[in-house]
């Protein structure tokens, strides 16, 4: 199946296809002309598919950099040691980076790739359930920072997505959960249907036959967003559904506890709890999402005091102008932006 997000000269296409790992040659040599590839991958994923990606681009030049897995790789101070393992390869301009690997690699190879001699052609083949449905797609690319979560980063586009869903039959559980809970985030702002199919479902098990095309109407639907708004000021921000207090969250424990889609997912439930509560989201919204995290294995809660996050809610990155943006629904499958300001979150409220 393929997808095209069209964005102009920046315009890229989109493959899901189980197995397509093994013909990635094929598809890399329509976009990348020359001879000279740095896969970027983590210990996790490369011992896994490393080899069979490598095996299908035996015609190029390939060099390698295995990071250790986790979020704490996606920081800072690990991109002098990407732009060393660049310059020792040699790569130029002329030449591509492949990130191999979940959300921590795309962000972490797409920033070093966008950063590095000013930008060098990027391809994500992303290898995560998560990375599949949203962060591959939409050519946002960022590290962390100790005061946050994407504080440094660039917009920056790859020249191609490649999507297996066969690779997640080696994901370990927890993280096919980490997943789903941006799959339910993407049927609770845009799509009821999307979200009703998830709710007739017992488990993911019980999903995996539908698989392929819950991705695909996930990636479709960052898609279209990223086309209208392709630098996050307006409705790509209803992308962030359950993200501001997500990434507060995930930044509180150091990225040790709440993995990013189990964070969400507590964020999704508990900001619609409160708007609920404030007359701005549909009665009985947040009791649904509650009952869909729980058949996927999703937390909703977190046990932390809203004023233990903040100081981290007045950093995150959808303050314009001053004001807080939160992502709301007025019902589920339909979302919206509701400018306030931290007294949104009453501080003594247990999430």
């Amino acid at each position: 199946m393929k997808l095209t997000v069209d964005l102009k000269e920046n315009s890229y296409p989109i493959y899901i296809e189980n197995g397509i790992l093994k013909n990635a040659a094929g598809y890399i040599s329509q976009i990348f002309q020359g001879r000279r590839i740095m896969i970027i991958s983590d210990d996790h994923v490369y011992p896994l598919y490393g080899n069979r990606l490598a095996d299908s681009l035996s015609s190029y030049e390939c060099h390698t950099l295995i990071l250790p897995h986790g979020e704490q790789t996606k920081s800072f101070q690990t991109l002098p040691q990407i732009y060393a393992a660049m310059l020792d390869a040699k790569i130029s301009r002329s030449d591509l980076v492949i990130a191999l690997g979940g959300g921590v690699i795309g962000d972490l190879a797409g920033f070093a790739a966008a950063s590095y001699l000013r930008g060098v052609k990027l391809v994500q083949i992303p290898t995560s359930l998560l990375a599949q449905v949203d962060s591959s797609v939409g050519g946002k690319t960022a590290v962390d920072l100790p005061q946050g979560k994407n504080l440094v980063g660039a917009f920056y586009h790859p020249k191609l997505v490649l999507i297996d869903p066969d690779v997640l039959n080696t994901l370990p559980e927890r993280f096919i959960h980490d997943g789903m809970g941006e799959v339910i985030k993407y049927g609770c702002i845009k799509d009821a249907s999307l979200f009703h199919t998830l709710q007739k479902h017992t488990s993911f098990e019980d999903l995996k036959d539908s698989l392929a095309s819950v991705i695909c109407r996930c990636v479709d639907i960052k898609r279209i967003v990223v086309e209208k708004d392709q630098f996050d000021t307006g409705e790509r921000m209803l992308l962030n559904f359950g993200h501001t207090l997500a990434h507060t969250i995930e930044q509180y424990y150091h990225y040790e506890r709440e993995s990013h889609g189990e964070a969400v997912a507590i964020g999704m439930y508990q900001i619609t709890r409160i708007a609920e509560e404030k007359a701005l989201t549909t009665a009985g919204s947040a009791e649904t999402i509650k009952q869909v995290l729980t058949t996927y294995g999703l937390p909703f809660e977190c046990g932390l005091l809203l004023s233990n996050l903040m100081d981290a809610i007045t950093l995150d990155k959808k303050n314009l102008n001053n004001r807080l943006n939160v992502v709301l629904l007025h019902k589920i499958g339909d979302s919206y932006v509701h400018p306030t300001d931290v007294e949104f979150f009453p501080g003594e409220r247990l999430v």
